[in-house]
């Protein structure tokens, strides 16, 4: 079986997609592992993905990977250059930069967007950090405006005015910085929220167990090969790691704790 790689979730424009296939054929050549890599661009369902029986390397947000509704067996999770050496991340409360918005409080009553209700990142983490407003106040915004599906059409419709805040993974947010510095500078963050484990690579639970373990120890050890850690540099990371799948049981829990309150999306 020939297996396929995608990075999608990451691909914050051409360069970068380019650079993660470069990551991915040299993953392909340290581990022995044959990986075709595949575009799956928006609009195509992520989930459409995510159930393939022929993934070797995907990304998967951490919420649909702990709810076990997809036949996927981690791989290894990247650890942003930026954080604090350790598969994690956050959420970005952003708004355009010349917006009056100075406070998260400020934004109360205006318009929030969100990607889509199975992303950690762009739906519950919002959810979990506005809870406790929520219970005080009941509801925030006067428009509640999704799914936006990504996080470029987050940015898209921030600057378009569409909406006056929205979430960006944390991730997602320094390959921006790295890739469109000019667009980076038309956004600013109101407040971001708290790291999670960060979205992870994964393979179809079809694949053979030591074809997982050739793509995980050579992820693990990607940076000791110089041709893969200059690309790794590029892609603004440290590197890979593990990370135990229960540690993202803590995503379904705080998702839960909305639902229980009724708090069932941002606004």
């Amino acid at each position: 079986m020939r297996l396929v790689a995608n990075a999608r979730m990451y691909a914050v424009d051409a360069a970068t997609r380019a650079a993660w296939s470069a990551l991915f054929a040299r993953i392909a050549a340290l581990s022995g592992v044959a990986l075709d890599i595949i575009a799956h661009a928006a609009p195509a369902p992520l989930e459409e993905l995510w159930r393939r029986d022929d993934l070797g390397l995907a990304f998967i947000c951490g919420y649909p990977f702990a709810s076990g509704g997809f036949g996927v067996r981690p791989v290894a999770a990247p650890v942003p250059a930026s954080g604090l050496g350790r598969p994690l991340y956050a959420t970005h409360l952003v708004v355009r930069a010349d917006s009056d918005i100075a406070t998260l409080r400020d934004s109360f009553g205006r318009r929030i967007g969100w990607t889509v209700a199975h992303s950690q990142s762009g739906f519950n983490a919002v959810r979990t950090h506005l809870l406790a407003a929520w219970r005080e106040r009941g509801p925030l915004y006067e428009w509640s405006v999704g799914p936006l599906v990504t996080p470029r059409r987050v940015i898209d419709a921030l600057l378009a005015d569409e909406i006056d805040i929205g979430p960006l993974d944390s991730y997602f947010y320094d390959l921006l910085l790295i890739a469109e510095p000019e667009t980076a500078a038309r956004l600013r963050i109101v407040e971001t929220t708290a790291p999670r484990p960060m979205p992870l690579l994964v393979a179809s639970q079809a694949v053979d167990e030591g074809i997982l373990r050739a793509l995980r120890q050579a992820l693990l050890t990607a940076s000791g090969d110089s041709e893969a850690r200059a690309v790794i540099g590029r892609l603004g990371l440290a590197g890979f790691d593990t990370l135990d799948p229960d540690a993202y049981r803590v995503l379904l829990l705080e998702a839960e704790a909305a639902d229980a309150e009724g708090y069932t999306q941002p606004g």
